[in-house]
């Protein structure tokens, strides 16, 4: 055993060195180099059998006699034995509408009989994967069975000694159509050609059916094994050779888990050769080069399209570029010029764009000249035909749940942090909000918006209104009471720290820790500083300034700040709709709280919080500060929102030399949803302060992010390089290279951050490129993200062929960030349909949906009667009168011609697809203004890859429905001159065919699907 120990360590050092692109360690969630979104759970069996990841699928051990023991290699491991009839079972709940299933852990045999049982997981007796011991001609053999009931698969039988740790891992490979087992981290068997589909093993996951043993047979009462266990787990992805290779040699070593993000990209995805036609590329002819001018020390805004010649008949005239990056702004620093090259994928062509570079001039600093309709100002309708939307579907799932919620669910952390008495019927949430877990009180900030948004929203249902103000009322006053105990003795004349910055360790503890757990959490509230308001103790607050980073051990942490900044934009949301003091009191204090301790700390020390992956998360937190800032003129919270800025990538570094401030790309290969509420504060900050730099850091990151990051439905992360689905890509404009994660991609709630971040800068500038965006991610991602018929809805949005979205919370009592952002999406549709001028002198009309705008401050009333999307025209009739502009969105897809007509009456309009127009005029009672924009089929391809796209009717994406999964792209061949020749169907219903394969919108896409397309033009 010892020269098997001396060659594995040297084997150790070999995969070390071969390994040398591992990056900075990020967190025990990035595991051995596979994005943390692929790991479904881990049991490291060493003392309990909690699931180590995030998700708190915990298991359960069954037996008379559980044993944990000190084992020389992994410390301390359990042991079953089935003479106690020991075995464990994972909650039902942990796999299910999954694609594909990867199971590996380690096991250290303690006798040889026959017949033992590794793991049995399915749903019956008829459909389960099993791995078991047979005695095979003297020899000792594991084999694995999927055991289907119209037959099933085997693998090759496989020796494994006794008395000796082993790896075993077992891979379900939907999409390559095969059953793999690898030993120590070798391939030992594949069975290929298998035809199965996940749910035929395993029930949705939702409904917790499925039974998931280790150690027991499916069909038998008892236990069957007698061994060590260690570090099971189980994944949503099929691992690869090179991920099995590195769990099992990272396993070996001692101590902490090697947990640095792998740079190296999950290279699955189908390759093609430089000679592959990409789409329209292969008619290219000629582009055009360009001339731009910028000031000293600012990178040029490069156009991301130039004039080109096509041949063949091909009416387009602009074509793709792709331009280096750069990393500073080396090239800007003096007057003068020089010359960037772009490259056009698929071709020798190339554009130069010459840049002028001059003395810098005064900065411009946009106005806000637009303002949002309250929420109560605008209400959504049936379509013309008298049908819901797809809008008012969504609506009413999460309404109609949220009324049905408790709001003691929603409080149970925060009362067990401060040691208070649960009231009967209480109940913990789950997932991100459980006892242990670092994140919770999460979901109740979400909760606290959605509320509020929905008593905004329910005037048309004065039951429904009247919930929602009491569950405000009721949340509020326990927060409330709760905020009033932090800081203050426990009883007259008992000691207390009030000082925000002399919170002790906790009782009985010789320094901070992240101990939530029943026996271990702090609940001192009279030494946390007053004002202190959380469902955890102040010491993750203080660890980050320790220097603490994300992770599940009690010495690191989760996301303070992110999870503070839900809870006060909840209070302030909610002191907006009802003028609640008291949510306005809790919110001060928290920031007075806030404000103390972070004003002590260097620069040094906030660069270092902010830039700490996931443990340095602040959501918005500069966002937040900002509005306290504005609701009480108290500069207090102005100063400390700018301690929240992101100074290494706002700026480049302390002497602010570069960074997005100067339009320099500080952001790729980031986690996406740490970062864009950063910036969604940035733009705040600039409303509040009149710092221009905070505007140009955030118009120049969303330039950026919707031209170099984003996937076809408006989503922006999902990273093989870094290997994490929810960074942005290693380089911008790669997405084929180096995006399309295996673990899914679009963060759903980065892109709910996007929209926010979009609808805000448009109050500044009125791009129509800015609303474009909104609604093809509105659209295609946020309607797209909710379950059939309950409001379950998207973590990840997985777009790779034959791929398949994994609802999850349809009973709103187990939240993931996506799951909390979905609360406040789907309660507040309504809200950039229409903006107004700051001097109420135009109506800015943005999305064609049925609803209805009460314009309190004219007394008018408009009411728009479309079918939009299914139909592509829109009405609208104005009940009042009044002189003011009504400006509409010429969407960039209405290449065909925008039609107006006022009381039937064709109107001459200069109309630019991308921009608005403008109709003035003395507008009277009964004035219809009637609109056409023409929909046709367009695609739109993956940057560095063309000939990957996908294909939109108007604005709207259509996916392919599929059968089965795959591993290659669909192919489909359209003619080049006019695609809708090969596309047949039904408009007014969305619903197409290409070949026989069925094509509908995405939002109505509930089974497989593929997205993107291998388009050949003919």
């Amino acid at each position: 055993m010892m020269q098997v120990y001396n060659f594995i360590k040297k084997m150790m050092l070999i995969v070390c060195l071969l390994c040398m692109d591992i990056t900075n360690a990020q967190g025990d969630q990035i595991l051995d180099g596979i994005g943390e979104t692929g790991l479904i759970a881990r049991y490291l069996l060493d003392g309990d059998t909690k699931d180590w990841s995030r998700n708190n699928l915990h298991a359960t051990v069954k037996g008379e006699k559980i044993t944990f023991v000190n084992d020389k290699l992994f410390g301390k491991v359990i042991t079953l034995s089935s003479e106690t009839n020991d075995y464990i079972t994972i909650p039902g709940t942990a796999v299910g509408n999954e694609e594909s299933i990867s199971l590996t852990g380690w096991i250290n045999l303690r006798s040889i009989k026959s017949g033992q049982c590794f793991f049995d997981f399915g749903k019956s007796l008829q459909s389960h994967v099993i791995t078991t011991l047979i005695d095979s001609n003297g020899k000792n053999e594991f084999s694995t069975e999927i055991v289907l009931e119209s037959g099933g698969y085997k693998t090759k039988k496989t020796v494994l000694e006794a008395h000796e740790w082993s790896m075993f891992s077992v891979v379900i490979d939907v999409p390559s159509k095969s059953l793999r087992t690898f030993l120590n981290g070798k391939l030992i068997s594949e069975t290929k050609d298998i035809e199965i589909e996940l749910n035929q093993l395993f029930n949705n996951a939702s409904d917790g059916k499925n039974q998931l043993f280790i150690g027991k047979l499916l069909s038998s009462n008892k236990s069957c094994l007698d061994a060590k266990l260690h570090d099971f787990r189980i994944y949503r992805i099929p691992l690869n050779k090179s991920q099995i290779k590195t769990i099992y040699y990272n396993g070996l070593k001692k101590g902490d888990q090697v947990v640095n993000e792998n740079e190296r990209k999950d290279d699955d995805l189908e390759v093609f050769s430089k000679t592959t036609p990409q789409l329209y590329n292969k008619f290219l002819i000629g582009v055009s080069d360009i001339a731009v001018e910028t000031t000293v020390g600012f990178l040029p805004k490069l156009p991301r399209y130039v004039k080109a010649v096509y041949k063949n008949g091909i009416e387009l005239s602009q074509a793709r570029v792709l331009w280096s990056a750069p990393k500073d702004n080396t090239k800007v620093l003096k007057v003068g010029s020089y010359t960037v090259t772009g490259l056009i994928p698929g071709t020798d062509l190339k554009s130069k764009a010459t840049v002028v570079v001059k003395e810098a001039k005064k900065v411009f600093s946009p106005n806000k000249n637009l303002e949002v309709f309250n929420l109560d100002q605008v209400s959504l309708n049936t379509d013309s035909n008298g049908d819901n939307t797809k809008f008012i579907e969504n609506r009413d799932k999460f309404i109609t749940t949220l009324a049905q919620t408790n709001p003691d669910n929603f409080l149970y952390m925060f009362r067990n942090a401060f040691g208070q008495k649960q009231p009967e019927g209480a109940e913990p949430l789950g997932v991100w909000d459980s006892q242990e877990t670092k994140l919770r009180g999460h979901a109740t900030g979400h909760y606290l918006t959605a509320i509020a948004q929905a008593y905004a929203s329910t005037g048309y249902d004065t039951s429904l209104q009247a919930n929602f103000l009491y569950k405000m009322e009721y949340m509020v006053n326990v927060l409330y009471e709760l905020s009033q105990l932090s800081g203050k003795p426990k009883q007259a004349g008992s000691p207390f720290v009030s000082e925000p910055t002399a919170v002790p360790p906790g009782v009985g503890k010789s320094d901070y820790d992240s101990d939530l757990s029943i026996e271990g959490i702090r609940t001192d509230y009279w030494n946390w500083g007053e004002g202190f308001i959380s469902a955890y103790p102040p010491d993750q607050f203080i660890m980050l300034e320790k220097g603490a980073i994300y992770g599940t051990q009690n010495t690191k942490i989760w996301a303070p700040y992110y999870t503070l900044h839900k809870i006060l934009a909840g209070l302030l949301d909610i002191y907006e709709v009802s003028k609640n003091p008291k949510a306005l009191e809790i919110a001060m204090g928290m920031g007075d709280w806030v404000h103390i301790r972070l004003s002590q700390l260097p620069t040094e020390t906030l660069i270092s919080m902010w830039n700490r992956y996931i443990a340095g998360e602040f959501g918005g937190m500069n966002e937040v500060m900002a509005r306290l800032y504005r609701v009480t003129n108290e500069p207090r919270y102005l100063e400390v929102a700018k301690l929240f800025d992101n100074i290494k990538m706002f700026y480049g570094d302390a002497n602010h030399s570069h960074g997005l401030a100067k339009n320099v790309d500080t952001f790729r290969g980031l986690h996406a949803n740490q970062h864009i509420p950063q910036i969604v504060g940035a733009l705040e900050m600039y409303r509040d302060s009149n710092i221009p730099d905070y505007f140009y850091i955030s118009d120049n990151f969303w330039y950026k992010t919707t031209n170099d990051y984003m996937y076809t439905i408006g989503g922006v992360a999902g990273a093989r390089n870094p290997n994490n689905a929810e960074c942005f890509i290693k380089e911008p404009a790669t997405i084929y290279e180096n995006g399309l994660s295996a673990g899914g991609q679009n963060e759903t709630c980065a892109t709910y951050n996007m929209l926010k971040l979009t609808k805000n800068l448009f109050l500044y500038d009125q791009r129509g490129e800015l609303m474009d965006y909104y609604e093809r991610a509105l659209y295609n991602d946020i309607l797209a993200s909710v379950a059939k018929d309950s409001p379950a809805n998207t973590y990840h949005i997985p777009l790779r062929a034959g791929s398949i979205k994994h609802f999850g919370n349809p009973d709103m009592k187990g939240f993931t960030c996506c799951n909390g952002t979905a609360l406040e999406s789907s309660t507040k549709l309504q809200n950039t349909i229409y903006f107004k001028s700051r001097d109420q002198k135009s109506l800015y009309v943005n999305l064609y949906v049925p609803s209805t705008l009460n314009w309190t401050e004219k007394n008018i009333i408009i009411e728009q009667k479309t079918a939009f999307p299914k139909e592509d025209n829109t009405q609208l009739v104005i009940k009042g009168k009044g002189k003011f502009n009504i400006r509409l969105r010429i969407p960039h897809w209405a290449t065909k011609g925008f039609y107006v007509s006022i009381n039937g009456k064709e109107q001459k309009v200069d109309a630019k697809p991308g921009s608005y127009l403008t109709l003035n005029r003395k507008w009277k009672k009964g004035d219809v203004v009637d609109i056409q924009m023409p929909f046709q089929f367009h695609l739109e391809s993956v940057m560095d890859q063309q000939n990957i796209a996908s294909l939109f009717y108007g604005p709207i994406l259509l996916a392919a429905q599929e059968t089965e999964s795959r591993k290659d792209w669909r192919k489909v061949t359209l003619d080049a001159n006019d695609i809708s020749k090969n596309i047949k169907g039904d408009t007014s219903q969305l619903k197409f065919t290409i070949d026989g394969v069925e094509f509908k919108p995405f939002y109505e896409t509930y089974g497989r699907y593929s997205v993107y397309l291998n388009v050949i033009l003919k």
